[in-house]
């Protein structure tokens, strides 16, 4: 009797579901972009990017409050694609490039607030100065991979912040003291 109850034990334990932990992605660079934008003087959007970034993501389908993310930029990266402007916002005016060559940004929380809706809170770090930025998250895409069959996660996510909290207030408010970032990203499990 005693025999039959372990192995019966042992049967419903194997057939159990396995209870999900949380699972860590690389992202794919070449499907992923980091960008800025800004109003100018009224007239226009001026767009940017930063073209050199690392990251690190986890995420736990299950509850999404044992994700995160952190992402560290190389500052010098950035790139408006007007060469004499790009100079301009690396010096001392805007970002300070020589004395602080990246912004990080570290997730704190993470809420689900509907189907394929998330908010990332954090604390954004540029020129030294750490502050709290939350992100708006939209999962395009969770599942495996089409190509590289693979588990696979897309997304988009925006947050706005205001420059002048970061000791860039040069030319506010004629040019927006706020500052819409852009993350959207494809990510692949980690192997």
């Amino acid at each position: 009797m005693i025999r039959l109850s372990a192995a019966v034990l042992a049967v419903a334990l194997a057939a159990a579901p396995a209870i999900a932990e949380p699972v860590a992605y690389d992202f794919d660079k070449s499907h992923a972009n980091l960008t800025f934008s800004y109003n100018h003087l009224g007239y226009s959007t001026t767009d940017g990017r930063f073209g050199d970034w690392n990251g690190e993501l986890v995420i736990d389908q299950e509850t999404p409050a044992n994700s995160s993310i952190s992402l560290t930029v190389n500052v010098d990266s950035l790139d408006t694609f007007w060469g004499e402007r790009d100079q301009h916002l690396k010096g001392s005016d805007f970002f300070e490039v020589t004395a602080h060559p990246t912004a990080t940004f570290v997730s704190t929380s993470v809420e689900k607030t509907g189907e394929k809706t998330l908010s990332v809170a954090g604390d954004l770090t540029i020129k030294g100065v750490t502050k709290p930025a939350t992100f708006d998250v939209t999962i395009n895409a969770i599942g495996e991979h089409p190509m590289e069959k693979v588990p696979a996660v897309g997304f988009d996510a925006t947050t706005v912040v205001k420059r002048s909290d970061f000791g860039m207030d040069m030319f506010v408010p004629f040019v927006s003291d706020e500052v819409t970032i852009s993350f959207s990203a494809e990510a692949l499990q980690a192997k």
